[in-house]
């Protein structure tokens, strides 16, 4: 793993202390870089209705959009589980091949 990817892993484990996952625990912390070499984090926000529920890997995403950003080099997810299709479709809207980079939650990818 390169250092750049390697700072995405940091951003999304110090992201994932900071989520709200009150009803099931299942707190993740998720990082992008764009290709200005800009980076987002984000975390898991839960709703009482999981419909509801936004993901890490979304909300660094939005964040990142929200942002400017069109385009993505990396992301990473820092999870105890797996990356769901549904997430790795939001990135997908802004490019495919997006190589999205999965650790847990002590940073072992």
């Amino acid at each position: 793993m390169n250092d750049e990817d390697a700072k995405l892993v940091t951003l999304a484990r110090g992201a994932r202390l900071r989520a709200y996952a009150p009803h099931t625990g299942a707190a993740e912390g998720a990082a992008v870089r764009d290709t200005d070499g800009r980076t987002y984090a984000g975390a898991t926000v839960e709703n009482a209705d999981p419909a509801l529920t936004t993901s890490a890997l979304r909300a660094a995403v939005v964040a990142a959009a929200s942002s400017g950003a069109r385009a993505f080099e990396a992301a990473v997810v820092v999870t105890a589980g797996s990356v769901a299709p549904q997430d790795r479709a939001v990135l997908e809207e802004f490019g495919s091949g997006v190589p999205v980079i999965v650790a847990d939650p002590d940073g072992t990818v």
